[in-house]
């Protein structure tokens, strides 16, 4: 379908990921899209989303709005990120097959896959084990999307999608550390030592563990052509299809910043999932999508981009 004529909702759409979709839509020329965020709708309060259908009455539904965070994050609030992504998802996506909407993109996490799944994560490993432990409750809790998106196609009918995306990074990352992912933590720290003339930082785990990393307007990118073009139920992972290990990130990360000082282990902290690699054929194969950005670039406008943040904010 077209999207430059439908009524577009975007839930998160005023957060890292979402004002990366927003600007993805002018430069697709629609003109008929609401971005929302939480001070607009509370969107774990049911009177809120039926609230948010009927004002905005859209045709489609991209759904970013998350509670997210890092390890500890998630090692902190297990419960509260199990119910708040919980409860908004479900509420969302049955209000909209009430609407009879014409179709609603639910967005995951790449830690909804097994601990232990094969690695390049396929789509069809994704029930094969039980998430990695520090982020299972929030992992579970997205995943329920994809049963409830297969769900209601099955006896509705709706038009329900459901995307994996990798981990993001990008310009308008979240750079708090108490919830920050690793490459916002990393650059911050590294930055920060700089700037205070410290001569350490200090990492958590082992630095063995590896990751993927998708440049965020790739995945905005990736989510529009989906929303314009895939019409299934499976699940279809949004990557950029390479592996880096923690360590030689933190060292990339140093290398760019220019921080010449030690880099010190703490191996006493978690590293979370041993490996993240994702098979992106089905994204290619169903809606022609291919990452475009490769690390080092990208890591690059990353950095100048809160360099630039700070000099604003002082």
């Amino acid at each position: 379908m077209s999207l430059k004529d439908k009524k577009i909702t975007v839930t998160g759409g005023k957060g890292f990921l979402g004002l990366h979709v927003v600007e993805k839509l002018k430069e697709y020329g629609c003109a008929h899209f609401d971005a929302i965020s939480s001070s607009d709708y509370n969107l774990i309060n049911l009177d809120d989303i039926r609230r948010m259908y009927e004002d905005k009455k859209p045709d489609i539904v991209i759904h970013l709005a998350a509670r997210v965070g890092g390890i500890g994050y998630n090692k902190e609030n297990p419960a509260s990120l199990f119910y708040t992504n919980l409860i908004m998802d479900t509420q969302l996506i049955h209000e909209g097959y009430l609407r009879n909407i014409e179709k609603f993109v639910a967005i995951g996490t790449i830690c909804s896959y097994p601990k232990f799944a094969p690695v390049p994560f396929r789509e069809d490993d994704i029930w094969n084990g039980y998430p990695e432990e520090t982020n299972a409750p929030y992992g579970l809790a997205k995943k329920m999307m994809l049963v409830q998106s297969q769900a209601y196609r099955q006896q509705y009918g709706f038009n329900s999608i459901f995307l994996l995306p990798v981990n993001l990074y990008g310009p308008g990352d979240n750079f708090d550390p108490k919830s920050s992912h690793v490459i916002p933590a990393l650059i911050k720290k590294c930055i920060d030592a700089n700037l205070n003339n410290e001569k350490e930082i200090v990492v958590w785990g082992t630095g063995v563990a590896t990751r993927e990393f998708l440049y965020v307007e790739d995945a905005a990118e990736a989510i529009l052509l989906a929303a314009a073009a895939y019409n299934k139920s499976e699940p279809v992972n949004i990557g950029a299809g390479f592996e880096i290990s923690i360590r030689d990130l933190v060292h990339m990360i140093a290398e760019l910043t220019q921080f010449k000082g030690k880099i010190t282990w703490d191996e006493t902290k978690p590293d979370g999932q041993p490996r993240r690699m994702l098979d992106t054929m089905r994204a290619l194969q169903e809606f022609g999508f291919r990452a475009k950005t490769n690390l080092r670039d990208g890591l690059k406008k990353t950095i100048d981009w809160y360099y630039a943040s700070r000099s604003e904010e002082q």
